[in-house]
């Protein structure tokens, strides 16, 4: 083993030693930094996904242009041959060389590392996703610089060996694209899917350190590394045709071997969920539901055989899913795949159930053709079914499953009433909420108003939700909803303290009635308008010239979380619209749940609210502070007063602000779930796997880590290129010295 590291120190060292190593690094930096930038300021989340999205594309270029000279050149130089004479063997060369590329390599990827500490000190990205990601690139890079090394082996010329390493490289990437699939037969497309590096290291980089993927990176290096040996015995091996052509037989069957073993991946188990929410592993609250179950719940998925290849990715996931939770069922689940191609008898139990074919396309003959093909579940549990038609998503699947599951086995039906009049949002006009509550609640409306008004108590109405009345609520009411929660009814209430004039751009202030309740409870309720300078929603300006303008709009505020509260566990960002801020009063029962950051600051609803004000003049530096815009009141246990959720805002349950961030339906949903004391389903709704918000506390913070990482970083290895190539004849002078010596 001594001779190996020996090899690849010296493998290593003549890297640091030629001028052509650091432009190669420069140029890869350069590139990835400045579009992985571009994409994360654009976007404004906090990963580095959009980065490792490209590695594998800029890898296919820069891994062979940094090994093709490791054996060509020993070839072309003669020096080869005086290596091999040496007390070395091919397979103890070949291993040298590929350690020191192989960490040539990490040391180009490792000045990314900067940028990816920057992103976590300014953020709250998840440092768990990020080891996978690099992780997964380290795979990525053994995988690319054996073959890299391969192609060196068979060849004397380095651009040769650069065109085959890179043509070879961008196949293992291109064959896991849809359009090369069309087509091809499915089972044909289907293989290439699993052969290629894109499905491997993307589910990689998305946080998980699955035992297949690592296989596929050993085995494919393991193989290009068998092959660089196979090509540098070829030539000791010229004269002894028998021997060559045993040695080729097995390069051969280790090929297939490798290739079987990858297609088969599918059987292969275990799996390392390094995020930081485990989003990726089953919730607690799943495995709360399903070690509760006391009798029969049966899944069956109907997958067809031939389905494009880019459901046969995520058909995987859904198989590990349903896995996981028969595992977790203590036997009371049973989950089945069926076939319905293959049996007349299945498709009409499937058709039955309502899980009809879809349709997708197919290149035949020059033309395309339509196909069709399963892809549902029902789930059924007694005389109850829950039918999912087609499988459209999997990072919902387990909570949809889950509450399947949960209505299905639990009789009771809580009842959701939202008050009714006075202006205020009903069930109706939050369909999403209906979609993803209505099935596990009663939602209904109830009429407190005036003489004739409903009472409600704890016993009739499990959680009141008001959802942001503009107009004053009357004595009755009022005295009402106070009554109620005084009885430990729980309240969700949406208040708002301004309302936007529809003729001009102003708003005015609006009042609930509801604030000294609210007070009594330690929240204060100052009616002004939020906004934040530096976390915000970006909207259109209009057109200014040829451009669409787009720019942040400081009134649309994107919170983040304020504490650990279970209604807010796991969850990101909500963006707000024109909400008021809250003050707490009384922190021993009062916890915040939404807050903006130091740059948030507050205005008077009659102040303007156009989008092309210029927001950052009119603030001072000591207007600047966090703002609370939501909090949770748990009343103490000897108080019988019950739960309040108070939110100084209700713009952001309506369509345009759910579709800019589907974690406001997520927030909504917990609420009601933490009202109700039915928490099993918060910790399964909450495992959001999109990144949070990139948000930086000045100007200055935000460039600086864009530039210098982006020049910074590069160069420094300018800088460190300069002192170790001038100084190489130094070097050499003082070694000689040393040998006349």
């Amino acid at each position: 083993m001594s001779r190996v590291w020996t090899i690849a120190r010296r493998e290593l060292r003549s890297y640091f030693d030629q001028p052509t190593a650091y432009v190669l690094v420069v140029a890869f930096l350069g590139l990835s930094l400045f579009l992985g930038f571009r994409s994360m300021y654009a976007s404004n989340i906090a990963s580095l996904r959009p980065m490792f999205d490209l590695l594998p594309i800029l890898f296919a270029v820069f891994v062979p242009a940094a090994t093709m000279r490791s054996l060509a050149e020993e070839r072309r130089s003669k020096t080869l041959e005086w290596l091999m004479a040496q007390p070395v063997t091919e397979g103890e060369v070949v291993l040298g060389k590929f350690l020191g590329d192989w960490l040539f390599v990490l040391a180009a990827l490792a000045g990314t590392l900067p940028t990816a500490v920057g992103v976590l000190l300014v953020s709250d990205a998840d440092p768990g996703i990020m080891t996978a990601q690099y992780i997964g690139a380290a795979l990525l890079a053994a995988q690319f610089t054996a073959l890299g090394l391969w192609a060196s082996a068979i060849t004397r010329n380095q651009i040769t060996a650069f065109i085959v390493g890179s043509i070879v490289s961008f196949t293992l990437f291109l064959i896991g694209l849809p359009i090369v699939h069309i087509g091809l037969p499915p089972a044909v497309s289907g293989a290439l899917a699993r052969l290629s590096v894109l499905g491997h290291f993307d589910n990689v980089a998305r946080g998980v350190i699955d035992l297949r993927d690592v296989i596929y990176f050993l085995s494919t290096t393991a193989l290009f590394l068998m092959l660089a040996v196979g090509a540098l015995s070829e030539h000791r091996l010229s004269g002894m045709q028998a021997e060559l052509r045993r040695m080729r037989v097995g390069q051969l069957v280790v090929a297939a071997l490798v290739i079987v073993v990858n297609l088969l991946g599918a059987h292969i188990r275990g799996r390392l969920d390094l995020t930081r929410d485990r989003i990726y592993t089953l919730a607690e609250g799943t495995r709360e539901v399903l070690g509760e179950l006391d009798d029969l719940v049966q899944i069956k998925l109907y997958a067809s055989a031939e389905l494009p290849p880019e459901i046969q990715l995520q058909l995987r996931d859904v198989r590990d899913l349903l896995r996981d939770m028969a595992n977790a069922s203590n036997g009371n689940l049973l989950v089945s795949e069926l076939n319905p191609d293959e049996d007349d008898e299945i498709a009409g139990e499937a058709q039955a159930y309502g899980v009809y074919p879809i349709e997708f396309n197919v290149l035949r003959d020059d033309e395309f053709q339509v196909r069709r093909g399963y892809y549902g579940l029902v789930v059924l549990y007694a005389d109850e079914q829950e039918v999912m038609p087609v499988i459209r998503r999997t990072d919902d699947l387990e909570f949809r499953l889950t509450s399947a599951i949960y209505r299905m086995t639990d009789e009771s039906r809580p009842v959701v009433a939202f008050l009714r009049n006075f202006g205020a949002k009903q069930p109706s006009d939050i369909p999403p909420l209906r979609e993803g509550l209505g099935e596990r609640y009663e939602l209904t409306s109830v009429d407190l108003a005036g003489d004739s008004g409903q009472v409600i108590t704890p016993d009739s109405v499990r959680v009141l939700v008001v959802a942001g009345p503009t107009q004053r609520l009357d004595s009755l009411a009022v005295e009402r909803v106070r009554d109620y929660v005084d009885a430990g009814g729980a309240a969700l209430l949406l208040l708002e303290a301004s309302q936007l004039d529809p003729q001009s751009p102003t708003a005015f202030p609006v009042r609930s009635g509801l604030e000294p309740l609210i007070e009594e409870r330690g929240v204060g309720f100052p009616g002004n308008m939020v906004l934040d300078l530096a976390s915000s929603e970006r909207i259109s300006l209009g057109r200014r010239g040829f451009f669409n303008v787009i720019a942040p709009y400081p009134l649309w505020p994107i919170a983040l979380p304020a504490s650990d509260h279970p209604i807010v566990s796991g969850l990101n960002s909500v963006t707000f619209a024109w909400a008021t801020s809250l003050d707490v009063q009384d922190t021993t029962v009062v916890t915040p749940l939404w807050r903006t950051t130091e740059a948030g600051a507050v205005q008077s609803p009659m102040d303007p609210i156009f989008p092309d004000r210029d927001w950052a003049s009119a603030f001072d530096e000591e207007d600047l502070g966090v703002r609370i815009l939501a909090v949770a009141v748990t009343p103490p246990e000897d108080d019988h007063r019950g739960r309040l959720v108070v939110v100084g805002d209700a713009s952001f349950v309506e369509d345009q602000y759910v579709q800019a961030n589907p974690t406001n339906m997520v927030f909504l949903a917990n609420a009601i779930d933490w009202l109700a004391q039915d928490e099993a389903l918060i910790r399964i709704r909450s495992k959001v796997r999109t990144p949070p918000s990139l948000v930086f506390g000045s100007e200055l913070s935000k460039q600086l880590l864009k530039w210098g990482n982006l020049v910074g970083v590069p160069l420094l290895f300018v800088l460190v290129g300069i002192v170790r190539v001038t100084g190489r004849r130094r070097r050499a002078e003082a070694r000689w010295k040393e040998v006349i010596a």
